[in-house]
């Protein structure tokens, strides 16, 4: 299967360039071949230029490399920025999806699409949300996602629409990272603890991609790590894990941080139909988390 990654150099793009050296074909007589594409470069890896936003570029890339899926990757992921920049975010968020879609129908092949649980929130929910659940969003950034995924069932494509939450990796920047910077460098540090989640290892989730694609079935599915927790926990479990146990941590509320958005005050997504589907085992979240903190630190140190 020829296979079009774009964002390739953010978090899951990285990972998932780290799984195309060693995931073999179903057939296990050959690999893979991967494309990756993003806007910008990143030093030590190879990227080929795409700009989601113009059609006629996708199909020629799609054609030229006998592209036979797309994992979507890129996307505008600043969520307070996203409010007083709401076109922008609707032309990467919404229209580049949809032209993937255009192009990779045309070919005959898939369309694998990163959404998010901003899609949620609005409603006051205490169980996690399915996949038929109805979107709520909160803010532009939940909104202009929830518009992809509209476009893309639109178009009739061959689709996997994942929703996912809290991504974090060894790659640029994540709410891991910060912390781990801020636990190591701050006396004292407040975290909210009434906004509850699952974190997300990109490479869990690139992992379960990559077994997705070798069976596709077609349809929208949620995957983040087993497990529940707080940013105020997560931060915990960061610190401990790191070793950085001379910060202070503690709780506080969401509104003593004002943002110009609402975030999902609980978004734990419901993953059966994904672990049914598939037969994907999904790691608990502070398995993940350490060894990810692990990768970090050996990196750090060579």
């Amino acid at each position: 299967m020829n296979i079009l990654v774009t964002g390739a150099n953010g978090q899951l793009g990285n990972e998932l360039r780290i799984l195309a050296k060693s995931i073999p074909a179903p057939n296990n007589t050959d690999c893979h071949t991967f494309l990756f594409t993003d806007i910008s470069q990143a030093e030590g890896v190879e990227t080929t230029f795409l700009d989601i936003t113009d059609l006629d570029a996708i199909r020629k890339i799609v054609q030229d490399n006998h592209i036979n899926a797309i994992i979507n990757c890129a996307a505008w992921t600043n969520v307070d920025a996203a409010e007083s920049n709401e076109e922008t975010c609707e032309l990467l968020n919404a229209t580049a999806p949809e032209n993937l879609a255009i192009a990779i129908k045309e070919a005959g092949g898939w369309l694998v699409q990163i959404s998010t649980d901003y899609i949620f929130g609005k409603e006051p929910y205490n169980i996690p949300c399915r996949e038929d659940q109805k979107g709520t969003p909160t803010g532009v950034y939940g909104m202009t996602k929830l518009h992809g995924e509209q476009r893309i069932l639109a178009s009739g494509v061959k689709h996997i629409i994942i929703r996912t939450a809290w991504l974090y990796s060894e790659f640029g920047k994540n709410f891991c990272k910060t912390m781990l910077n801020l636990t190591a460098t701050k006396p004292q540090l407040k975290v909210v603890f009434d906004q509850a989640g699952t974190p997300t290892y990109a490479l869990d989730l690139a992992k379960a991609i990559m077994d997705i694609l070798n069976h596709p079935v077609k349809g929208i599915y949620h995957y983040s790590n087993e497990g529940v927790c707080s940013w105020y926990d997560f931060t915990k479990m960061i610190q401990e894990f790191s070793g950085n146990t001379s910060c202070d941590v503690q709780p506080c509320h969401s509104n003593e941080f004002p943002s110009p958005v609402t975030r999902p005050a609980y978004s734990v997504l419901d993953k059966t139909k994904i672990k049914e589907t598939f037969g994907i085992k999904i790691p608990y979240w502070t398995d993940s988390l350490k060894a990810c903190i692990r990768n970090i630190m050996s990196q750090e140190t060579n």
